[in-house]
């Protein structure tokens, strides 16, 4: 009893058949399941803090620790 030879002919494109499509449909899910999960919340993230964020306040309150050197805190 011997073994059946194997069939090499065309084995790249049987192959490629299968998981090339395959492939691309599980990249296409995994870019979709990231953009849910990870971009859209951190977009709101920073939508809701930006909401709230008073810069010249920050900028005032840096100034006033002695943070930059090249303004003076008011005391001073």
């Amino acid at each position: 009893m011997s073994l059946p030879k194997p069939l090499m002919r065309g084995l790249l494109g049987r192959r490629l058949r299968l998981h090339l499509p395959l492939a691309f449909t599980l990249s296409i899910m995994v870019a979709v399941v990231f953009k849910y999960t990870v971009t859209e919340p951190r977009k709101r993230a920073y939508a809701e803090f930006y909401k709230q964020y008073d810069a010249v306040k920050e900028f005032n309150a840096m100034k006033e620790a002695g943070i930059f050197e090249s303004v003076r805190p008011s005391g001073e």
